[in-house]
């Protein structure tokens, strides 16, 4: 699997284990994150998962999540489909 850095309060995933989870090639999701095709979440953790981070990435109907940890390193992951989830709707531009 690739890399996951944090630096600065961002992270920075590699497109290959994006393309991975979600079962695309992986010269192909810069631009799918660019047109909203793929979507992503960052949760941090707090309480008992403090130091944990949750990152989730939608396209289509897939769902691709990965749990890792302060260092970057990958602690779970998963891949599901899910239907009707408001996270499939592509962020709108700001002039629409």
């Amino acid at each position: 699997m690739g890399t996951i850095e944090f630096e600065d309060g961002a992270v920075a995933v590699d497109a290959s284990v994006i393309a991975e989870g979600l079962g695309i090639d992986p010269s192909i999701v810069h631009d799918c994150l660019r047109e909203g095709k793929i979507t992503a979440r960052h949760e941090r953790g707090v309480a008992e998962d403090e130091g944990r981070h949750r990152l989730s990435f939608f396209a289509g109907h897939r769902r691709f999540q990965i749990v890792v940890d302060n260092a970057g390193n990958v602690v779970q992951r998963s891949t599901a489909k899910v239907f009707n989830c408001p996270a499939f709707v592509p962020a709108r531009k700001p002039d629409e």
